[in-house]
């Protein structure tokens, strides 16, 4: 438990002499946006550093240690949410405020990065600003959510992590935590890649991502169908589908965007090995089941193992690595 309340203890006083340092000066909207953003990275990469902490010693230990955990990051993570809450207030903005289209409008250009005019002064807008703008109200959509989620969250994962638990401890099994940074089904992949060869991996995640990219472009037709059907697309008369498609690959392949349904379908294909996914919130799903082998004991040592969250972090999908039980 030492090293547990010794990784709380750090990373409050970091987040602390920031909050201090913030409020020597009048941020603006933007910037406390940007602040919020960072601040629930914080205490995601502190629940991932408390859990490792923790996952160490007898299970009786780790039950005990695991709760602790759970009840800690559920009294930050309310705090962050009415601290959020309140400095949105003084700013002018607030569940009221987020009904009027126009200051919905600004907030979303503000996180864009688009400056904020009266109609009559702006030009018309580019194509790549109006993809700006649609990302960052898909952003400050999902911000609002994670303040009007965050405490009901709380109690979902620790449900969802329970029934994750009861599943895998007959199995011999366990979540090994993976950092969620975006990248987080790549890391989990490569964590499993390096498990299965019992060294490192022969791919890192970002090699993985390029892997998965190139798959995904040389069999369009495979993938386009299930890609519109998981996306909404607003159909331009300069884009034709694949090229948004080929984009959405170019996403894959060079920034953070979570991987998903599709993503997973073309990692079995590009390792040629079958992935199975647990989770605490639905059936469990195997993938690539043609690439099994005979042997069941070859079966368990070359299948990627994931876990999928829902409630994760309160941002939504979440992968993890499953790993057999320490021994000791």
């Amino acid at each position: 438990m030492d090293h547990v309340e010794e990784v709380e203890d750090k990373i409050p006083e970091e987040i602390s002499a920031k909050e201090e340092k913030s409020e020597k000066k009048q941020e603006t909207l933007e910037e406390v946006l940007s602040r919020h953003r960072k601040e629930i990275a914080q205490l995601q990469n502190k629940e991932v550093a408390l859990k490792k902490a923790a996952a160490k010693g007898s299970k009786a230990e780790q039950k005990a240690k695991k709760k602790h955990v759970d009840d800690e990051i559920s009294k930050l993570s309310s705090s962050l949410k009415e601290k959020h809450a309140e400095e949105l207030a003084s700013l002018g903005y607030n569940d009221a405020n987020a009904k009027d289209n126009n200051k919905l409008d600004n907030l979303v250009k503000a996180i864009a990065g688009v400056s904020v005019s009266a109609p009559g002064e702006a030009s018309k807008p580019s194509k790549s600003s109006k993809r700006r703008e649609k990302r960052a109200q898909e952003e400050a959509a999902r911000d609002q959510r994670i303040r009007e989620e965050q405490s009901n969250t709380v109690s979902e994962r620790m449900i969802e992590n329970e029934k994750l638990e009861r599943k895998l401890e007959p199995l011999g099994l366990v979540v090994n935590e993976i950092k969620p940074d975006g990248h987080c089904l790549y890391r989990a992949v490569e964590d499993q890649l390096a498990k299965c060869s019992g060294g490192s991996s022969p791919y890192s995640y970002q090699e993985l991502r390029t892997m998965v990219a190139a798959y995904m472009r040389n069999h369009t037709s495979d993938f386009l169908p299930f890609f519109l059907s998981e996306n909404k697309i607003e159909i331009d008369s300069d884009e034709s589908l694949s090229e948004i498609f080929d984009k959405y690959c170019g996403e894959v392949e060079s920034t953070a965007a979570w991987g998903g349904q599709l993503e997973l379908g073309a990692l079995t294909h590009c390792l040629r090995k079958p992935i199975l996914i647990f989770s605490g919130s639905f059936p469990d799903v195997e993938m690539g089941k043609e690439y099994k082998p005979n042997s069941e004991t070859s079966s368990i040592k070359s299948t990627i193992m994931l876990s999928y969250h829902k409630h994760a972090f309160g941002l939504g999908e979440h992968y993890n690595s499953i790993v057999p039980t320490p021994i000791g």
